[in-house]
């Protein structure tokens, strides 16, 4: 049996790795993510594959087009095939861990400028009808009667009650993390090593919760697009409910108010940091959905219950903050292979490992089993170094919508930038001359369609060395370009003409060895998308290199301007890659 403790006062433990606030840590979309993450859904749906040069026909396709949607309705993640986020919505997919080392302390002097406030002020509100902000937690959730003052003191005596096992090599503490609370190696790990193991009783969920069976009994009832309604209907009713079991586990919780998720940031302020980086049209599409899912289905339920359901909780704002809170702390178990066309598994809540903070080079992982949960290192972890989960591959806009921080340039290895679908057709539109290659534009578009490549909300999805929608680039790139002629012939056959691969496959590095017509539709693609920003490079560039300047920056000033200068450094690195040398066929 593991020992359980925290680290004294004055221990002073190295510092972490790399920053990513805590205030809207880390789960993974579930509701957000819907993937969505922005979350977006992905296609599932055949690809056509005998039209893609990159790809055998008979074979499963295996690309994934994002669409920029809600996080909270949708569950493929923009690109599931390649990215598992800690929470999704409808279905997670175990990630392959790629360890790497931490980032060198030579970072921190970034890191503590990007770095979220401990106790940030708490915002006023949305504009219009967005979500307003409830001050504390306790106002909801009380003191915890008889609890010790100290917060993670109580923690660590209800792990010791419920079964919760600490190796006494880790510590819950702040000291020593990159924000709020986190877990910190008290002496040398190494790879493989058990941190800890939460048993599955220990679990706050649907059928955890002391109204389990009533939500079981009404579980038609509670039907919704995100799926989380029986999970938020527990949170509410464990919060105020005075023997709650799991009192001592919502103390080391954030405070409602301080979640930094930009679904709490004024609508105009919202639209003005994050234009064109595709999170203002998530979040809108986010509270769009989450209130109609609380007053068609959360709050006639808890009204029917008001024995369960005190006045207090029953306020759109408290919901808001559960989904926010849900999205960033939350887990969904993923499913086997063999059940991959199940239904996917209910989000639920995993006290200890909703602590640990995400870094996209993590050194720990979480893995499950039939009777329990374990966090295992995946890498030596030097003694005071902070232990990093990871939520997921995800991009810079896809951590912030979700969790409400980002990783600094270039920490993030797995940040990306979208090229809607529709600028694509946009350019081709562009480059036609007569009403007729025009109308064969169209024609060839509504083609892609069918064969399910593309969509009218759907983006292609390309990362700092790969493109991660490769088949669906390459097919649309192939009809949009081919002769009127060669395009005639293979819509007779179906889409199941010529087969054979394209040389090579589409990394950032063969973008170059593109036919020269392919190259100058996608390069026309990027400056449109660029079009889409507020800012360009060269003034995101100015405010990053000005250590002054950047530091009189807000803190969501901040953390927007890492997400648009990532995207852009990846559009414009297409830009180079794409410089038409000869004339274009």
């Amino acid at each position: 049996m593991f020992s359980v403790g925290t680290i004294p006062a004055s221990a002073k433990p190295g510092q972490s790795a790399a920053w990513t606030p805590k205030q809207a840590p880390r789960g993974s979309g579930a509701g957000a993510g819907p993937e969505t993450p922005e979350v977006a859904a992905s296609s599932t749906g055949p690809r056509g594959g005998a039209l893609s040069d990159h790809g055998d026909p008979d074979e499963a396709p295996t690309g994934e087009w994002r669409v920029r949607g809600p996080a909270f309705s949708f569950a493929p993640h923009p690109s599931s095939a390649r990215r598992a986020v800690r929470l999704r919505p409808l279905r997670s997919l175990p990630r392959v861990l790629r360890p790497s080392p931490l980032v060198p302390t030579s970072t921190q002097s970034l890191l503590a400028r990007v770095r979220a406030p401990r106790s940030p002020a708490v915002p006023s509100g949305l504009s219009g009808a967005g979500p307003g902000h409830c001050a504390h937690l306790s106002q909801v959730a009380g003191p915890v009667d008889g609890g010790d003052p100290d917060p993670v003191a109580g923690f660590l005596n209800w792990c010791r009650r419920v079964g919760l096992e600490l190796s006494p090599k880790v510590a819950v503490s702040r000291q020593g993390t990159v924000a709020g609370y986190g877990m910190v190696a008290r002496e040398s790990l190494q790879a493989g090593e058990l941190l800890f193991v939460v048993p599955r009783a220990a679990l706050l969920s649907q059928h955890t919760c002391s109204i389990g069976g009533l939500l079981e009994r009404e579980r038609g009832a509670l039907q919704s697009q995100s799926g989380w309604v029986p999970l938020l209907l527990a949170l509410l009713h464990e919060l105020q409910a005075p023997a709650s079991r799991w009192r001592p586990y919502f103390a080391l919780w954030p405070e409602l108010g301080s979640l930094e998720h930009p679904m709490f940031w004024p609508e105009e302020e919202r639209r003005c940091l994050l234009q064109g980086t595709g999170v203002p049209e998530a979040v809108e599409k986010d509270l769009a959905n989450i209130r109609s899912e609380y007053h068609s289905i959360v709050l006639p339920f808890m009204e029917a219950h008001p024995d369960l359901f005190s006045l207090r909780v029953r306020s759109l704002e408290l919901y808001h903050q559960l989904v926010a809170l849900v999205m960033a702390y939350s887990f969904q178990e993923p499913l086997e292979e063999e059940e991959d066309e199940k239904e996917p598994n209910s989000p639920v809540m995993v006290p200890a490992a909703d602590i640990l903070n995400h870094l996209a080079n993590h050194n720990a992982n979480l893995e499950y089993s039939a009777n329990c949960l374990r966090m295992v290192a995946t890498q030596p972890i030097p003694k005071g170094h902070e232990i990093f989960n990871t939520y997921g591959q995800m991009a810079n806009w896809q951590l912030i919508h979700m969790y409400g921080f980002v990783e600094p340039y270039p920490d993030n290895t797995d940040d990306t930038a979208d090229i809607q679908m529709v600028t694509v057709r946009e350019a081709a539109l562009q480059g036609t001359k007569t009403e007729a290659e025009r109308l064969l534009a169209y024609e060839r578009w509504d083609f892609l369609c069918k064969l399910e490549m593309v969509g009218e909300e759907g983006a292609f999805v390309i990362g700092r060395e790969e493109v991660l929608t490769e088949e669906e680039l390459i097919t649309t790139l192939k009809v949009l370009c081919m002769p009127a002629e060669e395009f005639r012939e293979l819509k007779d056959q179906d889409g199941g003409g010529d087969n054979k691969r394209e040389e090579g496959s589409l990394t950032i590095t063969n973008i170059p060895k593109l036919k020269a017509s392919w190259r100058q539709l996608l390069r026309n693609s990027v400056l449109l998308t660029l079009q889409t920003y507020a800012t360009d490079l060269k003034t995101d560039q100015d405010l990053l290199s000005n250590k002054e300047v950047y530091a009189k920056l807000s803190w969501r000033e901040q953390q927007a301007l890492q997400v648009r200068y990532g995207q852009k450094m990846i559009l414009h690195q297409l830009l180079e890659l794409t410089q038409v040398s000869f004339p274009v066929p």
